[in-house]
């Protein structure tokens, strides 16, 4: 072969690499899934897993909702707004998915296990969707529980013993099929926007 062949050889190579390595470049720099709610993915300020009794009695953790999004919130069954509102554009979110709603666990957690007796936690829950569960622990669970995902909850007294209200953080924690904290969703996110981030983790974003 001639030098100057040689050379238009080498060069030709050159530029297959070069287009080779640029493609590889925009392979590994491709952008993530971009999601609505707060990104926790890798974050390590907030808990893993937990392990409290449902309103069935049987003791949960995040290892029986492997293979589905499990969306966590916090709240209670005498909640005159937030609580109901949040549970309804939930079960409307699972509706929008469609097919893909059997992959969503919503687990509600309540703030007041003193008046939210299982039978009462069952009642409700079913109210919205027969598949959420709700999770009622001992006080000292629940402040474990609470501390750990940094939720805050006050008894806030009535004008009867019986008739306290409770203050509490209003948002979701959600997990991706895999069991990892993924994303924060604030109180009042749009059915259609959340929607969307559950089918991304669905759908493995």
């Amino acid at each position: 072969m001639k030098k100057r062949d040689a050379l238009r050889w080498m060069a030709a190579g050159a530029l297959v690499a070069g287009a080779a390595g640029t493609l590889t470049a925009c392979k590994q720099s491709q952008p993530k899934a971009s999601f609505n709610a707060i990104d926790l993915t890798g974050s390590k300020e907030y808990a893993q897993d937990f392990a409290m009794p449902d309103q069935n009695g049987q003791r949960r953790t995040m290892a029986d909702f492997q293979g589905k999004v499990t969306l966590l919130f916090f709240g209670y069954t005498q909640c005159p707004d937030v609580c109901p509102t949040t549970l309804s554009d939930l079960a409307a979110v699972k509706q929008k998915l469609g097919a893909k709603g059997d992959k969503l666990q919503v687990v509600f957690v309540t703030v007041d296990p003193a008046r939210d007796t299982p039978e009462m936690l069952k009642s409700y829950i079913a109210n919205f969707d027969p598949s959420f569960l709700a999770l009622r622990g001992s006080d000292e669970e629940l402040a474990k529980m609470a501390k750990d995902f940094k939720i805050y909850y006050k008894k806030v007294d009535g004008q009867t013993p019986a008739s306290y209200t409770m203050d509490h953080t209003a948002g979701d924690y959600i997990f991706d099929p895999q069991g990892r904290l993924r994303l924060y969703s604030r109180y009042g996110t749009p059915v259609d926007t959340l929607a969307k981030d559950i089918e991304l983790l669905i759908d493995g974003a």
